[in-house]
């Protein structure tokens, strides 16, 4: 899996290219998440639109960094989902515990509109 970060204000954007299905993947990923809160950078839109899937192992990564992330005092929002991973989040009823954006210039916005929960 490949991953970039880039800051817009104070929000780190990560896109994310590959699947996310356990190790090596997870752990990159929450590394990243790490790293970002070990900067006090706790505004994070993950941009899902290259991840072709995702299993259990990516959906408790993504738990576990927001889990994470909201013990900071922030939060994980999600853009540009794929259909087959929106399916997923159905499924598990994951829509009810992460925001999620059609685009990630929505979700950077959503933090200056929708406070942190």
């Amino acid at each position: 899996m490949q991953m970039k970060e880039e800051k817009i204000g104070d929000v780190v954007v990560i896109s994310l290219k590959g699947n996310l299905m356990g190790d090596p993947e997870t752990s990159e990923l929450r590394e990243k998440i790490y790293s970002c809160i070990g900067r006090d950078d706790v505004k994070i839109v993950l941009d899902l639109s290259k991840i072709k899937w995702m299993n259990s192992s990516g959906l408790g990564a993504l738990i576990s960094s927001l889990t994470s992330v909201k013990n900071k005092g922030g939060e994980i929002r999600l853009a540009n989902i794929t259909e087959k991973v929106q399916s997923l989040f159905m499924i598990t009823q994951l829509v009810r515990v992460f925001k999620s954006y059609d685009s990630v210039e929505e979700a950077v916005n959503s933090f200056k509109t929708e406070p942190i929960s």
